[in-house]
């Protein structure tokens, strides 16, 4: 039976109940301390947080639970199943449901699992932390939200009426129009308000990029990456009061809500508002006040929070002074920090000593930001709850205030788009096909995380789809072409209003311009009467007007529906300007600047140069100037030229980028072809590319004749960037997409690009890209067909023995070409052995194959062996390295050895095949006709007792050339025997590692003498030995001496800085030579 409030476990009262646990206890002494109600309240009060954390190892807490037979099979089946099919929130849900239902040993063994997981698991690591930080007082923090006493009979009529109040003016939602006839529509905001997704904490991003494409272009990919592993979605009504809080207080909480321009923080603000008013949240909160900044700095004197509550409130009166008694039930609102014209600096030391700044008295005159500022601080009215609301931009001014929950609106995840959209338009048939054009260009398509972006995309290409005479190629495909057509829709219904549209298009323009170079959005009558405009219906088509709330008068302010339109009409003003003077340097200095302000800016001006975008527009406002279209098109062909071979910073890939931006969004055939028709390289790696640009990157290679090596890892382009790619990948023949989260239904993507007879990519490395065995049979499919490639990596992915075992039957195949083939961290085991030991008997191109970090174990290099001894097999270069092997696999591998005269290069290290191993191992390395050239044995447990047997080895072998021997325990007396062979005039070793071997002084004269007579010597690792002062004389000596020596590393020994300044003083005795100290 599910346990509720009755505590059906627990006879001990937990009131008053505190534990003896030192907040610096460990987590599971505090969870020992627990008793049984304590486990309860903390599961129920945790709930919603535990069910996001464990989706990220819900099958791991469901296998404790069975292991413990408090699950069954059956339901242990049910919870991974729901995994198993991706359904990991249900499965999560599921799990906690049957513990809650199975009593208080579920809880215990759950949160005991949670122990033992969390540092995998960064969701429930953080949850754990914060328990661990409270201790006892977790408990404390739990019973905060209880207790308000009832409200009076005065105040409760008072209740009703401000909730009724606030209903009414939050029911409906008002949205601008370009229609003449419909300027503002009225929605019902609960018909029209659709979820967005919040986030418990804001993103740590440095703003060098335009502010929104800063946030924009990494919305999906981090979104992917992060919001289903470490990020905590939250709810509206979990703000206050709930575990999300990080300052357990109980003097009030604070947050802060982020989000950039036109994501939906004001509309999410009259939901609270509207929500708490008709009683679904907030039930603790008697009374809620909410205020817009921009209302705020109507008010240019002294105030108090008694008079500021009655400027919008009237009818409080002389209630104020009860409300002052129970701070505890109120919740102050402010949105719009960034809009505020006080600068309220939690920064300022000042505020906490001068006593004008100081507001602790709601009856106390003071300025409006020192209200705020008191409030948000606890200073006033402790125990009260506030919510502050900003742009990312202003951010920085809370930083040092006392916030208790950090939250980020990240906008519209996935199918919330289309929810949307549906709901823009009435006719869902429109709707569907304006959705459909918009998820099928992908650069609409990823502006539709901002519900702004997807309004001005729904006001562009509605009637493209409502209209018969609009043709379908006609509908936009870049974002100026988008922008073009919604300045076309309002000039269509606006234009016949004035005489001269252009004229006041130039004019508004100018006055965009100068906005966007100054950072500035809001526009009094003032600036419109500098730049000679008036306000008329045009204009109030165009902008929406605010009112804002004045003593003396109303007052009237503009701006621009979406800052992106604002930097839109700012470029469409360089067109029509009848004197365009020196655009080219405008528009270097624009792309100068740093800080991205002019960013989007820029990709208009390109993209106005286009006769696509123009020509709409042109029908209203004459044609644009020819000479400034030409010198457009000049500024942007310099800009690509100039920047093409600058790659190798970040900045440099980025401005690259950006100009690959400005060519797509100009759609100038011509002008792309001229200038990047014959790159042969590109390189974005560590640069985050969204699906927009990738879209754009596709479209410049796809102008290109053959590029040689496209460098994309780090990217984190992932499935649906990779899908912008996939039609021009074929034309690369080298293509690096390591790490970028494909997953399986990207590596489907390159299959058919391996597939195309035209495909020319002969290397691809696909490391770290959550590839499982699911996608085996594509990849398995297109090798068997694809005649280019040779060089696959497939390194530190999920493929399995299933997943291996499909390619294998690839690689049997005799038209196969890979050459190269790296599965290294594949989590193989000895099962796929046999398959692949087939496939090396009859490849007759495999000369490369990278087995390291799996778990082969002897039993599978065993049957490897079996492969190596075949006279018909090719492989000259086998890594096993980190594969469990031990001394037990040494002599197959031996006999394989032995007869094989193909292979050159084996990695063994990492491994235990210790003493015995390699005493087997150097009884083949001494056959004069060995081929090995290099062998690795770093970290292979090995001690001076194998070293006779290396000597007797090396003193006939006349092949290798590099030995790596780090990190064993050879010790002075087995580099001693070691220096014998090297002394040997024949040895042709050229690369000796010998770090980390403990070494000391006594050995440093045998080696250095015995390699200054070896003149093959030309790398020699000795780092992380005990060499001291004592040995400088000899490496000294040898330094000087051989001459074939280019590089000696000597770091992590026992040096004095005397010492190193000796040794380091050698570098220049000769061109080319590194030492390193």
């Amino acid at each position: 039976m599910a346990e509720g409030s009755n505590r059906g476990e627990c006879s001990t009262s937990p009131k008053g109940m505190r534990l003896d646990t030192d907040p610096n206890s460990t987590i599971p002494e505090f969870l020992t301390k627990c008793d049984e109600y304590q486990l309860f309240k903390l599961t129920k009060f945790y709930q919603d947080r535990l069910e996001q954390a464990m989706e990220g190892g819900v099958d791991g807490v469901s296998l404790s639970l069975t292991y413990k037979w408090i699950f069954t099979g059956q339901e242990h089946r049910k919870v991974t199943d729901l995994v198993d099919k991706g359904n990991r929130a249900d499965s999560s849900k599921l799990l906690l449901s049957l513990v809650m239902e199975k009593g208080s040993r579920a809880r215990r063994v759950m949160w005991e699992s949670f122990v033992r997981m969390c540092h995998g698991v960064p969701k429930l690591n953080k949850i754990l932390k914060e328990i661990q930080e409270l201790g006892a007082d977790s408990f404390d923090y739990m019973n905060i939200a209880h207790g308000l006493s009832e409200l009076s009979s005065n105040l409760k009529d008072l209740q009703q009426k401000h909730k009724e109040t606030l209903r009414v003016q939050t029911e409906t939602l008002r949205v601008n129009t370009i229609l003449i006839k419909e300027k503002v529509k009225i929605f019902q905001l609960v018909d029209r308000y659709a979820e967005l997704t919040v986030i418990s904490n804001v993103r740590d991003r440095t703003l060098v990029e335009h502010e929104l494409l800063a946030r924009g272009r990494d919305h999906e990919e981090w979104r992917e990456k992060h919001l289903w592993r470490e990020l905590e979605k939250i709810r509206t009504d979990q703000l206050f009061q709930s575990s999300f809080s990080q300052r357990k207080s109980k003097s009030g909480n604070s947050a802060a809500m982020s989000g950039v321009p036109g994501i939906g923080k004001t509309t999410m603000v009259q939901k609270i508002v509207y929500d708490w008013a008709t009683g679904k949240i907030y039930p603790h909160f008697q009374f809620v006040f909410s205020f817009k900044f921009r209302d705020l700095n109507a008010i240019n004197c002294r105030i108090n929070l008694r008079n500021l509550i009655l400027f919008f409130y009237p009818y409080f009166g002389n209630f104020l002074g009860e409300l002052w008694k129970k701070p505890e039930g109120l919740l102050f609102i402010f949105d719009g920090l960034d809009e505020f014209k006080d600068r309220t600096d939690f920064a300022d030391d000042r505020r906490n000593t001068e006593p004008q700044s100081m507001c602790t008295d709601p009856e106390c005159w003071c300025e409006v930001s020192d209200i705020v500022y008191s409030l948000i601080q606890h200073k006033l009215l402790p125990g009260c709850s506030v919510l502050v609301t900003s742009r990312p931009t202003a951010l920085h001014l809370l930083e040092k205030a006392k916030i208790s929950v950090w939250t980020e609106i990240l906008g519209f995840v996935g199918d919330e788009r289309k929810k949307y959209f549906n709901k823009i338009f009435e006719d869902q048939t429109v709707a569907a096909a304006v959705f459909k054009h918009v998820e099928e260009n992908e650069i609409l398509y990823t502006m539709c995380y901002n519900p702004s972006y997807c309004w001005i995309l729904a006001l562009s290409l509605g009637p493209f789809f409502t209209q018969r005479d609009r043709k379908q190629q006609q509908v936009p495909k870049t974002i100026t072409q988008l922008y073009s057509y919604y300045i076309y829709n309002i000039l269509k219904n606006h234009g016949r209003e004035i005489e001269n549209p252009r004229d006041v298009l130039l004019k508004l323009g100018e006055m965009a311009y100068t906005g966007v170079s100054k950072k500035k959005i809001v526009f009094r009558n003032g600036d419109l009467i500098e730049y000679n405009l008036q306000p008329s219906q045009f204009l109030s088509g165009f902008l929406m007007e605010l009112l804002e709330r004045d003593d003396s008068a109303q007052s009237v302010v503009y701006t621009f529906p979406h800052l992106t339109i604002q930097e839109f009409v700012a470029a469409l003003t360089q067109f029509l300007t009848p004197d365009p003077g020196e655009i080219g340097k405008l528009l270097s200095e624009a792309h100068s600047e740093e800080d991205g302000r002019f960013e989007i800016f820029l990709r208009f001006v390109a993209g106005l140069s286009s006769s696509q975008s123009a020509r709409p527009l042109e029908e209203f406002l004459g044609k644009f100037l020819h000479q400034t279209t030409c010198q457009v098109i000049d500024w942007v062909k310099e800009k690509v030229e100039g920047q093409i071979g600058d790659t190798e910073t970040e900045t440099g890939k980025r401005k690259l980028l950006n100009t690959f931006h400005y060519l797509f969004e100009s759609q100038n055939k011509a002008l792309a072809e001229n200038t990047v028709g014959s790159v042969e390289t590109l390189s974005f790696s560590g640069l985050g590319l969204t699906p927009i640009d990738c879209a754009v990157l596709s479209h410049v290679i796809g102008l290109c004749d053959t590029i040689k090596h496209l460098n994309l890892k780090y990217c984190y382009i992932q499935c649906e960037g990779l899908q912008r790619l996939g039609p021009v990948l074929h034309k690369c023949q080298g293509l690096s997409l390591d790490v970028n989260s494909m997953g399986d239904s990207g590596m489907k993507i390159l299959s058919a690009t391996l597939k195309n007879p035209d495909c020319k990519i002969q290397a691809l490395s696909l490391k770290s890209n959550n590839l499982t065995n699911s996608c085996a049979e594509d990849l398995a499919s297109a090798l068997s067909t694809n005649r280019s490639l040779i060089d696959l990596n497939l390194g530190d992915n999920k493929l399995g023995d299933s997943g291996v075992k499909r390619l294998s039957v690839a690689l049997r195949n005799p038209e196969c070409k890979i050459q190269k083939l790296h599965l290294s961290q594949n989590d193989l085991t000895d099962s796929c052995a046999e398959d692949l030991a087939s496939a090396l008997s009859t490849n007759r191109s495999l000369i490369d194959l990278n087995l390291g970090y799996n778990k082969l174990g002897d039993s599978g290099v065993k049957l490897l062996s079996v492969a190596l001894r075949n006279l018909d097999c090719k492989i000259q270069k086998l890594h096993l390295d980190g594969n469990d092997l031990t001394n037990s696999c040494a002599e197959d591998l031996a006999s394989a050895l032995s007869t094989n005269r193909s292979l050159t290069d084996l990695n063994l290290g990492y491994n235990k095949l210790g003493d015995s191993g390699v005493k087997r191992l150097s009884v083949v390395l001494g056959n004069p006709d060995c081929k090995i050239q290099e062998l690795h044995l770093y970290d292979s447990a090995l001690t001076d007792s194998c070293a006779k047997d290396l000597v007797s080895a090396l003193s006939t072998n006349r092949s290798l050339i590099d030995l790596d021997l780090g990190n064993n325990e050879l010790g002075d007396s087995g580099v001693k025997q070691l220096s014998v062979a090297l002394r040997n005039p024949d040895c042709k070793i050229q690369k000796l590692h010998l770090y980390n071997n403990a070494l000391s002084d006594s050995c440093a004269e045998d080696l250095t003498s015995a390699l200054c007579t070896n003149q093959s010597l030309r790398v020699l690792y000795l780092g992380s030995n005990s060499f001291t002062d004592q040995s400088v004389p000899d490496f000294h000596c040898l330094i000087l001496t051989c001459r074939s020596l280019e590089r000696i590393e000597l770091e992590r020994n026992w040096f004095s800085p005397n010492g190193k300044r000796q040794l380091e003083s050698l570098r220049g005795s000769r061109s080319g030579l590194a030492v390193l100290v």
